[in-house]
C-alpha cells in the first residue's frame, strides 16, 4: 500500500530527529543559512480542487533556516501525503521548535487550529524558539505542555489530524536526569491520539526506521523504531493504516547506526504512514 507523492521538490538529503547526541531530542534549527530565491521554493503539484501547498512556502518573516530545511525535509510533499485542508483542527505531537507548525498553521488558516504539543522537560533545549516563533505571528496556534500521554487541553474528537513527526521512538526514551516513563506511556498515549481524533480523521506519522523485528527499546538507544511497532500500537487503539510513503526511504541506511552518527544525520531510512480513526 504504497504511496509516491506527485510533487517535485529539490533536495537529496533526509532531515535528522531531535538534537545533539549527548543528550538527543527533537532537531534544533541549524545556524543561519542563507534564504534561497523566490524561484527555489518547493514546487508543489495539486491537482484541480486541492490546495496549492506552494502557497505557503513564500518567503516571509518566519526563521530563515526553514527556507534550507524545506528541500532536505521534503516538505511539500510531506505536507501533501498528511492531507491537511483550510480550516482543519491540527494536533501536532513533538512539535520542537514549530518548523511543521510553521507551515500547518498557514495552510489551517484563520479558519483551523494547530495545538503545538512539546513535554515540558523540551524547554531545556527549545529555549525562546517557540515563542518567538509563534506569539504574535501564528494566531491559529495553541501551545500546548505535556507529556505524550496527556493531552487535556484538546477536547474528545476535536482534531482532522493529528501529526508526529521523528518523535515516536521517543515513547522508549528517558531524557538524562528524568524518571523512566516521563515523556508518556506507549498504549496511554495511543489512547489519548485516538481520543482526540474525529471520527474519520488522520493520524500521520513519520520517523527512523529501525530493522524489521527490533524490540520497541531501540527507540531510546539508536532513536529509531520499527514501524511494525508503531502499526500494531495504532490499530490495537482502534486506528486502521491507509497510506504509507516511501519519499523518505534510504536503502544505503541498514537502520543500526545511532541517527546522530555523521554517516547517516540527515539520510536515515524513514518511514511515512497514515492511519485513519
Amino acid at each position: 500500500m504504497k504511496h509516491i507523492a506527485a510533487l517535485s521538490l529539490a533536495g537529496t538529503l533526509l532531515a535528522a530527529c531531535a538534537t545533539p547526541a549527548a543528550d538527543p531530542a527533537p532537531e534544533a534549527p541549524m545556524a543561519s543559512p542563507v534564504a534561497p530565491e523566490a524561484d527555489e521554493a518547493p514546487q508543489a503539484k495539486v491537482a484541480p480542487g486541492e490546495f496549492d501547498y506552494e502557497s505557503v512556502f513564500g518567503q516571509d518573516d518566519r526563521p530563515e533556516q526553514d527556507y534550507e530545511m524545506y528541500p532536505v525535509r521534503k516538505s511539500a510533499e510531506v505536507l501533501a501525503f498528511s492531507g491537511i485542508m483550510p480550516g482543519m483542527t491540527v494536533v501536532e505531537m513533538e512539535a520542537g521548535d514549530g518548523f511543521y507548525t510553521e507551515l500547518f498553521s498557514r495552510v489551517a488558516g484563520p479558519d483551523g487550529k494547530v495545538y503545538m504539543q512539546n513535554p515540558p522537560s523540551f524547554k531545556a533545549f527549545l529555549g525562546d524558539s517557540v515563542s518567538k516563533r509563534v506569539d504574535g505571528r501564528l494566531l491559529n496556534v495553541q501551545i500546548v505542555e505535556s507529556a505524550f500521554d496527556n493531552l487535556s487541553n484538546v477536547p474528545d474528537a476535536d482534531a482532522d489530524i493529528v501529526t508526529w513527526f521523528l518523535g515516536p521512538h521517543e515513547l522508549w526514551y528517558t531524557p538524562k536526569g528524568e524518571p523512566e516513563g516521563v515523556l508518556g506511556d506507549p498504549d496511554m498515549t495511543f489512547d489519548e491520539i485516538a481520543r482526540v481524533l474525529k471520527p474519520g480523521g488522520h493520524l500521520v506519522v513519520l520517523d527512523h526506521m529501525a530493522p524489521a523485528g527490533s524490540p520497541p527499546t531501540t527507540g531510546g538507544e539508536t532513536h529509531r523504531i520499527d514501524k511494525a511497532v508503531i502499526i500494531a500500537l495504532a490499530e490495537d487503539h482502534g486506528l486502521s493504516l491507509t497510506d504509507e510513503s516511501d519519499l523518505l526511504a534510504n536503502p544505503d541506511d541498514d537502520g543500526t547506526v545511532q541517527v546522530f552518527d555523521p554517516t547517516v544525520r540527515r539520510k536515515t531510512d524513514r518511514f511515512l504512514l497514515k492511519f485513519a480513526k
